[in-house]
């Protein structure tokens, strides 16, 4: 039997669990197909990779050996693999085009806009996901050559497969009220006095839920829940009174609701663009550049948020 780079990954996998039993389970197979699957590599290298006890599994001089060079291999494997499918997946599409993905991001339009503007002999093509997550994969992957995303600011996008990310702005978490809500023409509501609402909010994965939650512990009281909705959904459910909704400051102004502050911003929404590292042929400055002018036209296009801006000393440049 030749050693491949799928037994390089089982040894690596019981390695880093310490027993073959973990490993299994992690790599989704049975314990007894992997014991034989070590046997058969045992057999082809000539000796033992892991001498096995009660206590798990421990690499021998042999698989000190086999895992030094197993974890140079593997991720070189991986980098190769990468770069051929952004090739493959460049040549699919043309060299005059720019892959954008988006996520939870009242820019996107705006970002999207301005990269064709700024691009005109480049077509710009869109896909829009819920997951970061898997966003940045597909940029790491060359599937996407630019993501724009919006997420908690507690939290910080993935750096798979070497994505650089460059953080545009962070914005305040707003609140959206049908129009017949006793708040809803207040300057800022606390977070407390929405104790009894119905929560909705955009879909998508990562903190947010959790940061809800504990700003609402802060405020005194424990939310019925978040639940997520698309916007058109949104809308209709705030419009009918049925629920209030936390929205980005930029949300456009809607028939039937109000964007209404938070006091003391307890929520807030970053946004980042991200691109591969070390694509050379990617026009960097022009998707920061898009993406820092893109928040600024919806930032002066909000009258709330700019009212917010100035009672709180807080500018965009």
């Amino acid at each position: 039997m030749d050693l491949e780079l799928r037994h390089l990954r089982l040894i690596v996998a019981v390695a880093d669990h310490g027993s073959v039993t973990r490993a299994a389970a992690a790599l989704g197979i049975a314990q007894p197909a992997l014991t034989a699957q070590l046997n058969r590599i045992d057999r082809s290298l000539g000796g033992q990779v892991f001498t096995r006890d009660q206590r798990g599994a421990h690499p021998t001089a042999l698989g000190e050996l086999v895992l030094g060079r197993a974890r140079m291999v593997l991720p070189a494997m991986t980098s190769l693999l990468d770069d051929v499918q952004q090739h493959v997946n460049r040549d699919e599409d043309g060299p005059g085009t720019l892959r954008v993905g988006t996520v939870a991001s009242a820019l996107a339009g705006r970002f999207v806009h301005r990269l064709v503007t700024a691009l005109p002999d480049v077509r710009v093509t869109t896909a829009t996901s819920w997951s970061v997550d898997e966003t940045a994969q597909q940029v790491a992957t060359g599937t996407l050559d630019v993501a724009l995303v919006g997420l908690c600011s507690d939290a910080s996008p993935p750096t798979t497969g070497g994505v650089t990310w460059w953080r545009v702005d962070v914005d305040p978490v707003f609140v959206l009220l049908p129009d017949a809500h006793p708040h809803a023409d207040r300057s800022s509501v606390p977070l407390g006095e929405l104790a009894d609402e119905v929560w909705l909010s955009g879909p998508g994965d990562g903190c947010f839920e959790r940061c809800f939650a504990q700003a609402c512990a802060r405020a005194g009281f424990t939310p019925s829940g978040l639940s997520e909705a698309d916007r058109p959904t949104v809308i209709d459910l705030v419009q009918a009174g049925h629920a209030v909704a936390l929205v980005q400051p930029t949300f456009p102004d809607t028939p039937g609701t109000q964007v209404v502050p938070l006091d003391g911003a307890p929520l807030r929404w970053a946004h980042y663009v991200g691109w591969r590292g070390g694509s050379a042929h990617l026009p960097v400055e022009v998707l920061v550049d898009a993406a820092v002018r893109s928040h600024h036209d919806a930032v002066s296009r909000s009258p709330r948020y700019l009212c917010w801006l100035d009672t709180y000393g807080e500018t965009r440049t």
